[in-house]
């Protein structure tokens, strides 16, 4: 038995629910499928270490890297943004986040614990959220929004605005620290012709509630 303390790394990664994507290959493979254009604003949620944030750079893309952990914003700052014109590192808490206000994508591996705070924070306001998101969650989740019809009164609330697509899945061994279940990677893409006026957004799901409750 290790008789090593936790130290205050340790502490963050437990807290802020760190499992950071270290997958080159996978990485690579992610950010080859997603049709970047040069100069297109993607925001990667939760950046970490920078992996998907370097990824995305390379392809062309302008990057805001988003990251609470002040160890690793410096890190960002330091290896990807000095270096990079085209990232911008953001000391953040997600959701607290200003998302742009211009057209936006995001490509992120959120912390698992945030799930259904990033998908509200990107989805809940269908007229400030992103053109298309890529996001790695944990599979059961990822495979639960993807299902039609909507297996939950959130998906159903937000299936006006927005389609759900089920991507390639992600093995554990591939995060460091390791997590207890595989990931997959889900696409929100934005209805070319949505269903319902985008106002209605916030208020969707308090009004289906009735009606889900009953079923």
């Amino acid at each position: 038995m290790s008789d090593r303390r936790p130290t205050e790394r340790d502490r963050r990664r437990r807290e802020l629910g760190q499992n950071f994507l270290t997958d080159r290959t996978i990485v690579d493979t992610l950010v080859d499928g997603l049709d970047l254009r040069s100069g297109e604003l993607v925001v990667d949620l939760g950046a970490g270490a920078g992996a998907l944030t370097r990824a995305l750079a390379d392809a062309g893309a302008d990057v805001w890297a988003v990251e609470i952990d002040p160890h690793w914003v410096e890190q960002l700052r330091v290896g990807v943004g000095a270096r990079r014109a085209n990232v911008r590192v953001v000391s953040s808490d997600l959701r607290d986040l200003r998302m742009p206000r211009v057209p936006y994508r995001v490509v992120a591996n959120p912390p698992f614990g945030l799930t259904t705070d990033t998908l509200a924070k990107l989805l809940d306001r269908p007229d400030r959220g992103p053109r298309r998101a890529d996001l790695i969650l944990q599979r059961e989740v990822a495979l639960k929004l993807a299902r039609q019809p909507p297996a939950s009164l959130r998906a159903a609330a937000w299936a006006p605005w927005w389609e759900f697509r089920l991507g390639p899945k992600i093995g554990r061994e591939a995060f460091r620290p390791r997590p207890r279940v595989d990931a997959a990677v889900l696409t929100v893409e934005r209805r070319d012709v949505p269903i319902l006026p985008t106002w209605l957004g916030p208020q969707l799901r308090e009004l289906l509630r009735p009606a889900w409750t009953d079923r």
